[in-house]
């Protein structure tokens, strides 16, 4: 009983803080969950940590939408770009080893946090790039505009489709990253933009590991459930604090996060 509290809480914290920088909180739980449990396979944390992603982004996907905050018109197109990805991921997943596994994930919480810590920023986009416009009015009043390449940004969410669904982190915390540092959208736009196409690309992923037989004992579901009912909690505190927030913060948060952890899981490899 106390195990699940525990796991409860944790999974609160990740989706607080996950959907407050609009990554989902896979980036978090993968690593934690590759330090607690340093005998489950590869392919069992995956499955875990994407199920508990989808949790997570549909919860915080609701608060956003009550924020008004997420581009639809981009969020679906990007969304489907995700799809193939996301399946391929999830099925190749079970070929690799943990210590790969664990190696991969390392480099790339540290290069991403590398890129949003040291990156330049564009708020509110490129005025002169061109793509379409957009402009969007949250019910708070503030009116966000901005440029979307969609060419571009289908593109980017190929790769993401696939990397995060093979790493089982959901693919929030590279999407976010990309929308804003590579595609102009404003920060907090991106977020929650980055929510719905996660909800979406970790019900797929969710779909085929379950569909492969990942989830491969009760104890597996378990804790996928414990895990999930503290994010969906935590997704609702994590909106709530992201109206509270500047974009900068966020971009500043998310970075040392990445980097913090991507350290850890390094020294558990080596």
């Amino acid at each position: 009983m106390l195990t699940a509290l525990l796991y409860a809480l944790l999974g609160l914290a990740v989706g607080a803080f996950g959907t407050l920088v609009g990554a989902g909180g896979g980036f978090i739980l993968t690593p934690i969950l590759l330090i607690l449990l340093p005998t489950t396979p590869a392919v069992t944390i995956s499955a875990i940590s994407l199920a508990v992603v989808f949790f997570n982004a549909v919860s915080g996907t609701l608060a956003y939408a009550r924020q008004r905050r997420i581009d639809y018109r981009s969020g679906i197109t990007f969304a489907l770009a995700t799809l193939p990805g996301a399946v391929a991921g999830a099925l190749l997943v079970a070929s690799v080893s943990r210590y790969l596994f664990d190696s991969l994930m390392a480099g790339l919480l540290l290069v991403l946090g590398l890129w949003l810590l040291l990156g330049r920023s564009q708020p509110g986009g490129d005025q002169r790039a061109t793509g379409s416009r957009r402009e969007l009015h949250a019910r708070d009043g503030e009116v966000y505009q901005y440029t979307v390449r969609t060419g571009q940004g289908v593109a980017y969410s190929l790769g993401v489709g696939f990397l995060s669904s093979f790493l089982g982190i959901g693919g929030g915390i590279m999407h976010v990253p990309l929308l804003v540092q590579a595609l102009g959208f404003p920060v907090h736009v991106a977020t929650a933009t980055s929510h719905f196409v996660l909800a979406n690309m970790a019900a797929v992923g969710t779909i085929t590991h379950i569909t492969a037989g990942s989830f491969d004992s009760g104890t597996t579901v378990a804790l996928t459930l414990e895990l999930s009912a503290g994010v969906v909690v935590g997704a609702q505190v994590g909106a709530i604090l992201s109206r509270r927030v500047g974009g900068r913060a966020i971009r500043r948060l998310l970075a040392c996060a990445l980097i913090v952890l991507a350290a850890r899981l390094a020294l558990s490899v080596v």
